[in-house]
């Protein structure tokens, strides 16, 4: 038997208690993204769930829809990015940069 296994075990027990409680303030976290200069803002949590999208009325042209599609895509885009690396950051505080299999940052 391992003389430090109880150690492990708490730090374990640590580990993930401060990944649930972490993962917890992502899901309240609000981030917000933008593209076009601002003409379409999409909001997500810290978890990567999509809030809100907002979408100027002056980027709105009936002879331009493709414009807009492209401007909700990179803004949607850079939304679920910046929420990715976000998330990653903070888990990272916890594993002290160490990958666990199956996680998702």
């Amino acid at each position: 038997m391992l003389p430090n296994l109880g150690n492990i075990q708490k730090q374990v027990q640590k580990m993930q208690a401060d990944m649930t409680r972490i993962q917890e303030e992502l899901e309240n976290e609000k981030l917000e993204t933008s593209s076009g200069g601002g003409m379409v803002k999409v909001t997500t949590t810290g978890a990567g769930d999509v809030l809100e999208i907002k979408i100027a009325p002056e980027v709105v042209d009936p002879n331009d829809v493709q414009m807009l599609e492209d401007l909700v895509v990179t803004a949607v885009r850079d939304a679920l990015n910046k929420s990715t690396e976000h998330r990653g950051e903070k888990m990272s505080a916890v594993t002290g940069g160490v990958k666990i299999p199956g996680m998702p940052f």
